[in-house]
């Protein structure tokens, strides 16, 4: 089949937005459908729900899907660096901290990636702005950290660095995937088919483990687990990897400014979350942390030279 055509400038603008509004709203559904699942269940059903979703549109849309034992080789890594291990971690870490907190770490991404891509993949290099940038990003999670941490390394604090663990997974990812599989010919649709199935075809594999603890399907946990399944885990990632190819890398990691203003007002609104000092303080430095690295600002040269 023919390769579809790209989308307007216009449609990926759109697209880049509605991901950033249902990337903020999925901590929300993670912390509704926990009420009712285990994390490891809720990790398992937005990976199932996200993989019905876009098979339905693959088979629709008669995308091509990968041939190559190779790709689908690396396409099984990111299904497990990308989705499962870092899907347990967020669903985990929010049985103790509050989902706006979650969303203000999943801000540190772009950190993580510029890391990832830097010193581990050698896919990129950093100046000496930038790095003084992943060294600000740093001091901005040390704020949001260190307050509950002074007096007692508790379960809040082990969330905050499982959240951490999960957004490192991220960065490993996004810098695998431009080391690996920066040609892979597919669309948006079939690449993200082809780590979320891989993905989705492990957590049932271990669905008599998983299973095997007790579930209260309310109607608000049902609606939560396809809507962060559909949606977020689904949908968004169609929009985001049409929006990495439109934008590029740097670019389309904005949408980490727009998750954390969603899932924390959507804390606060819904869920009646409250929010400490120490959060959005750490939360501003950590994205002038962003900005430095993206280099959207640039330090004086006599601060450089």
């Amino acid at each position: 089949m023919a390769s579809s055509p790209a989308p307007s400038p216009v449609s990926v603008a759109v697209q880049f937005v509605l991901t950033g509004i249902v990337w903020g709203s999925s901590f929300l559904f993670i912390a509704v459908a926990l009420t009712g699942m285990t994390p490891a269940q809720v990790a398992g059903g937005r990976l199932l729900f996200g993989a019905l979703a876009l098979a339905a549109i693959v088979a629709i849309r008669r995308e091509r899907l990968p041939r190559g034992l190779r790709t689908w080789g690396h396409l099984c890594v990111l299904a497990m660096t990308f989705c499962v291990v870092p899907f347990l971690l967020f669903a985990w870490a929010e049985q103790h901290v509050s989902s706006g907190l979650a969303s203000i770490f999943n801000a540190t991404t772009p950190i993580m990636t510029a890391i990832m891509a830097w010193a581990v993949f050698r896919v990129e290099s950093l100046r000496l702005g930038q790095l003084i940038g992943i060294g600000v990003g740093i001091v901005g999670v040390v704020v949001i950290i260190a307050p509950g941490a002074v007096g007692e390394v508790g379960d809040s604090t082990v969330a905050q660095l499982a959240l951490l663990g999960a957004t490192a997974c991220y960065g490993v990812s996004l810098a695998y995937m431009r080391r690996f599989l920066g040609d892979s010919g597919l669309s948006g649709i079939a690449f993200a088919f082809g780590y979320i199935g891989p993905a989705a075809a492990f957590m049932l594999l271990l669905s008599p483990v998983i299973l095997a603890e007790p579930m209260r399907l309310t109607l608000p946990v049902v609606g939560s687990i396809v809507a962060l399944g559909v949606l977020g885990t689904g949908v968004a990632y169609v929009w985001n990897q049409n929006t990495l190819r439109a934008w590029g890398p740097t670019r389309a990691s904005t949408v980490t400014y727009i998750t954390p203003v969603v899932g924390v007002g959507l804390g606060i609104l819904v869920l009646g979350e409250r929010i400490s000092w120490n959060e959005p303080v750490g939360a501003a430095v950590v994205f002038l942390g962003i900005l430095l690295v993206q280099q959207r600002i640039r330090l004086p040269r006599r601060i450089l030279a």
